[in-house]
């Protein structure tokens, strides 16, 4: 599976979201609580750039007129229809049977990501004459 570095740390600030191509696929970054997690940028339900959509939280209520704001910034709600999705998991809380695709995330030091030594390639050089002529 190949590796892809995506945005500095700091680039995408908390609660924020960052929307990338990658080999073809249209792909949000979260930053969630100063975690990132990645989602494919379609709905299943109809199509639509999900990852376009509000960062809410979760309303919970134990009778009627009383609710609490739980998880605020962890849900991704789909611009066209509404269903909202866990961005952690990405798993439906419309339809528990229904989850957009989430991809692994990590956050690296960047002399680990390519480690050396580098070697630059090098040519023979000499001089005749007047005129210089590398040798390849």
């Amino acid at each position: 599976m190949a590796r892809h570095v995506v945005a500095a740390v700091g680039e995408i600030a908390e609660g924020e979201r960052k929307l990338v191509t990658i080999e073809g696929r249209n792909i949000g970054i979260f930053n969630v609580e100063g975690e990132y997690y990645a989602l494919l940028n379609r709905c299943p339900h109809a199509g639509a750039e999900l990852c376009r959509g509000f960062i809410v939280g979760f309303a919970d209520s134990d009778e009627p007129g009383h609710y609490k704001l739980d998880r605020k910034g962890e849900f991704l709600r789909c611009p066209w229809h509404g269903w909202e999705f866990d961005i952690r998991t990405g798993q439906s809380w419309f339809d528990p049977k229904v989850r957009t695709r989430a991809y692994k995330t990590s956050v690296e030091k960047g002399a680990e990501l390519q480690k050396g030594p580098y070697v630059a390639e090098t040519f023979a050089v000499k001089v005749e004459e007047n005129y210089i002529v590398i040798e390849i």
